[in-house]
């Protein structure tokens, strides 16, 4: 595993680079709102198994990269991604896009066919905030995310075991990795709260619809199925059957009883999904 710096003229981005097969594919491997490359660790070892090169990508203000003053929004992500290749010389990828960073890739391979190959959204790239929810307030008290800044590390590694045990301690540590721990033990988040919101107030002015229909690659769609929440999951089954009605080229892999970060709880199985892809 190499880490890489790509500088770009407003914000330093963080690469966590792996495999070395020149004969493979390029993955590209996009994370979601507040979380970090990390969390595609084990997905990539089975893709670097596999003779595939993966580049997994600290988005601002998350994981590695640098916190800039501006562009919090999935337009100016997308933008980022593009850089990054041009950086690194990656003429063509498969992008794979979880939650938030769904709705990034969904605008990356609109706005650059000529680099995406294929393209795989993991229950994300067709969330629409202001269709779930009554108004932005609502919205905002919802998904604002807590303070936890000052939670000693060790409570968070705890609560990430309790919460997730099916998660192997790879997964746990990548999370908690969403923070910064501090020298006292403490940690604090990486991402703050109001550059949080900003991307989420993106995510309500720009839901992903007007670019689904101009994805000319493959595309597969990987939608997480709540086991504990049979409204939500036909919600969600709603919301990626609209998504595959627009884009050309789609299939559908769903995971019944799937975490959101399917890439934690199940990264083989998707590691899997993703090599069809480069088939």
């Amino acid at each position: 595993m190499r880490q890489l710096d790509v500088t770009l003229p407003d914000v330093t981005l963080s690469v966590r680079q792996q495999g070395d097969g020149e004969s493979g594919a390029d993955f590209l491997l996009v994370h979601g709102l507040a979380s970090n490359a990390r969390l595609w660790d084990e997905t990539a070892a089975v893709l670097v198994d596999a003779g595939h090169r993966t580049w997994a990508v600290d988005l601002r203000g998350h994981g590695e990269s640098g916190l800039p003053d501006s562009g919090f929004d999935s337009g100016t992500a997308a933008k980022d991604l593009a850089a990054v290749c041009a950086a690194l010389g990656l003429s063509s990828v498969i992008v794979a896009g979880q939650s938030w960073g769904g709705n990034v890739a969904v605008r990356f391979a609109a706005e650059h066919p000529e680099l995406v190959t294929s393209l795989a959204l993991v229950d994300g790239g067709w969330i629409d905030l202001a269709a779930e929810f009554g108004s932005w307030q609502e919205c905002a008290d919802a998904l604002r995310p807590p303070d936890v800044n000052g939670m000693p590390l060790a409570n968070l590694l705890g609560y990430l075991r309790s919460a997730h045990p099916d998660w192997s301690e790879t997964a746990i540590a990548a999370t908690a990795y969403n923070l910064r721990e501090l020298p006292d033990g403490t940690v604090e988040r990486r991402l703050p709260i109001p550059r949080h919101m900003e991307i989420v107030r993106d995510m309500w002015d720009n839901p992903p619809w007007p670019w689904l229909p101009q994805i000319a690659a493959p595309t597969l769609l990987v939608p997480a199925l709540s086991a504990d929440d049979p409204a939500r999951a036909d919600q969600t089954r709603r919301r990626v059957a609209a998504a595959a009605a627009a884009i050309p080229l789609v299939r559908v892999s769903e995971y019944p009883g799937g975490d959101h970060d399917l890439h934690a709880q199940r990264p083989k199985e998707l590691a899997a999904d993703l090599l069809s892809l480069a088939r």
